[in-house]
């Protein structure tokens, strides 16, 4: 019996999860390592690329045939993922100079570069506008604009989070935006919400959607049908929008670590 075999016939101890890589052919021809997780948390078989590589989650219930089945049927969006990453890959890093544009909630800003006395970013009449001394260096640069696009994902959700309130049982204890490597937002147990910082680069909808979707966990900590429905009843577009995260997600964090960094 082979290590995935085992993976997925003996199911691991409640609360913990089990792995294994296993060597998988795209349909180009090209083989690549597809982490398998048995995870007893998980409710339904779920394929994802990160930063990391690609990773299928495999719930208790499931067989290895139904696991492999799956899997199968998105090879050609495994595939995709995979050569639209290698291709961001060879992009350089943001640094002084660069030509732009910058990302802001879905749309490519023009930017302008302009000396100045002090380090300083800030968003003018639809463009980004840089102001550096002369000595910043390129890691000066990426640190204040990680600082911008905080500041800016701050404010969308200073804006967004009065309409939700009435209908939460407690508030979140804090909201704080940094880069994630595979999830958009999650919730502690002390209720302090997580964001991708990257989320303030994409769709505002978007954005929104991840926030409802971790406020939501305040009402039900878990993703059952109940909880679902206290999503649609805030965001009836979730679907679309998960769907979008999908498709495009991917590209918005590695665009997003291309621009600050890690």
């Amino acid at each position: 019996m082979s290590l995935l075999q085992r993976l997925i016939a003996r199911p691991p101890p409640p609360r913990t999860a089990a792995r294994v890589a296993v060597a998988t052919e795209l349909p180009g021809g090209d083989e690549v390592d597809v982490l398998w997780v048995r995870d007893p948390r998980a409710r339904r078989l779920r394929l994802l690329v990160s930063e990391r590589g690609a990773r299928l989650t495999v719930p208790l219930r499931a067989s290895q045939r139904e696991a492999q089945q799956f899997l199968d049927v998105n090879l050609p969006w495994l595939a995709a993922q995979l050569a639209r990453r290698a291709a961001r890959d060879v992009r350089p890093a943001f640094g002084r100079g660069d030509p732009g544009p910058l990302p802001l909630r879905g749309q490519l800003r023009p930017l302008e570069w302009r000396e100045a006395r002090l380090l300083r970013i800030e968003e003018r009449d639809g463009s980004i506008v840089i102001q550096a001394p002369p000595a910043a260096s390129d890691a000066m640069v990426r640190r204040a604009l990680r600082d911008f696009y905080i500041a800016q994902a701050r404010r969308d959700v200073g804006r967004w989070l009065p309409a939700y309130m009435p209908g939460l049982p407690r508030a979140p204890r804090s909201v704080r935006f940094r880069p994630l490597s595979s999830l958009w937002g999650s919730l502690s147990p002390s209720d302090a919400v997580s964001l991708d910082l990257a989320l303030v680069l994409g769709p505002p909808a978007a954005f929104e959607y991840v926030l409802v979707h971790e406020l939501c966990h305040l009402i039900h900590p878990n993703h059952s049908r109940a909880f679902w429905r206290e999503v649609e009843l805030r965001c009836p577009q979730w679907r679309a929008l998960r769907a979008w995260f999908r498709g495009d997600g991917l590209a918005l964090k590695a665009e997003m670590k291309r621009l600050v960094g890690p």
